[in-house]
């Protein structure tokens, strides 16, 4: 069946009550999205053989013959709902949304979400995806890709630790394009008064993790191994953001879940491990060249030029630090880890007060993401990838250490704050909480 983009809802009776429901949202992918659909349909022909399942495809308005190939693909009656989007590609957040309706509709016991340019994509991710659901009553569960050390820095540095010191769940990698999901999550999901916002086009893939571990629901991860993308086809309805707009967007969804449920984080101390499903990866990730002398040119440039802004979101005691950094050679570039969490820190409670225009607010942190980029990639560049890891682990538990801070400062008034020195022992005078454990302080 095919369906009007407002017509987000098929008929129940079409498919009739499924167990299991995985969409493909797509645009101008003919080219790829065969070998997905293939192997979703073997994944679930092996691995769920007496479930009723139903593939998903929603296209953003296709004109190399994308839905075409899909019907081609699944001629059985039943076995596919079509929703072909006629006013031009949708964001993420809209595909996602038709998703979710379409899996209430039909009742879904458990859902998947896969990119229809995946080149890595094997049935047992169907597997990896659903079984968690259907057999163990998660209701999250969130990819673990095989990534080198430098593959990711935005969610090395910014999205894993800080959402793991706000909300407790140690969820590796919260943003991913593949997820898993129970039909309880989806019909919270659906409820939620996002659809229509900013974040839900721009932001959405942040949002989905956030959301299940601050709303209680069980999470887990899977390990899926490389994702092997496709190189994306030139669209110019619906163009790639530069590496500043994908910053602006993933913070800013981060940003903007923190200030609308601060009850959800702010007593939260400490995390406890979330479970992982699937055989870790045996074979090496694809190795990613970074340039961080330019990185670090990119830093000293906002050092000379953003002061101005800088001293309107952070404390005069960030400032000579980030100014030290800003005159230390290559070979001394360091970027301490307590200097990096306060400005994080910084940065979100000048988003909560509006101290400037929010997204100028978030092209200012740019330069100094890219300095704590060049700073990983120097102390990291003779490390293997468990020694890279350990780091990252390091640099999360300064993270849950230094919380306090932050939400001693969320309600209080916008004075400016003291410094203090940096690099203190670890976790403060009490020490950190004991590997995994949650508690709140209230």
């Amino acid at each position: 069946m095919s369906l009007d983009a407002a017509a987000l809802r098929p008929r129940p009776d079409v498919c009739g009550q499924v167990d299991l429901l995985v969409g493909i949202p797509s645009c101008n992918h003919a080219g790829t999205i065969a070998g997905v659909v293939q192997a979703v349909q073997a994944g679930l022909a092996s691995h769920f053989p007496g479930n009723r399942a139903v593939l998903v495809h929603l296209d953003g308005g296709s004109s190399d013959g994308t839905p075409e190939a899909v019907r081609a693909l699944v001629p059985e009656p039943g076995r596919l709902v079509q929703a072909v989007h006629l006013q031009g590609a949708p964001g993420p957040g809209s595909a996602l949304r038709a998703l979710l309706a379409i899996a209430g509709d039909l009742d879904a016991r458990a859902c998947a979400v896969v990119g229809p340019d995946l080149l890595g994509l094997r049935p047992a991710w169907m597997d990896l995806l659903l079984g968690p659901v259907l057999r163990e009553g998660f209701d999250l569960v969130a990819p673990l890709y095989l990534r080198h050390k430098y593959d990711g820095t935005l969610n090395n540095g910014i999205v894993h630790p800080f959402t793991r010191s706000l909300y407790g769940q140690r969820i590796r990698q919260p943003v991913g394009g593949e997820f898993g999901l129970s039909g309880k999550l989806a019909r919270h999901y659906l409820a939620q008064g996002v659809w229509e916002s900013e974040l839900a086009r721009t932001g959405i893939d942040a949002w989905l993790a956030t959301t299940a571990v601050a709303d209680g629901f069980r999470a887990c991860q899977a390990y899926l191994g490389k994702r092997g993308q496709a190189a994306p086809a030139a669209d110019p309805r619906n163009p790639a953001p530069a590496v500043p707009g994908i910053l602006q967007q993933v913070v800013g969804a981060v940003f903007d879940f923190m200030e609308a449920h601060p009850g959800a984080w702010k007593d939260v101390r400490g995390s406890v491990p979330v479970p992982r499903f699937g055989p870790e990866p045996a074979e090496a990730p694809e190795p990613v060249r970074v340039d961080a002398a330019g990185l670090a040119r990119a830093f000293r440039r906002g050092v000379r030029d953003l002061q101005g802004l800088w001293d309107l979101v952070l404390r005069p005691g960030a400032i000579r630090e980030l100014g030290r950094i800003g005159v230390w050679d290559p070979s001394r570039f360091y970027f301490p880890t307590d200097l990096w969490v306060r400005v994080l820190h910084d940065f979100a409670l000048a988003w909560h007060r509006r101290v400037m225009d929010r997204q100028h607010l978030l092209q200012a942190l740019n330069p100094i993401y890219l300095g704590w980029v060049a700073s990983w990639v120097g102390e990291t560049r003779q490390a293997s990838a468990q020694a890279a890891e350990e780091l990252e682990e390091r640099v999360c538990l300064r993270f849950e250490a230094l919380k306090p801070e932050l939400s001693g400062a969320w309600d209080a008034p916008g004075e400016p704050r003291p410094w203090i020195p940096l690099e203190p022992a670890l976790g403060g005078p009490e020490g950190p909480p004991p590997p995994g454990t949650l508690r709140r302080t209230s």
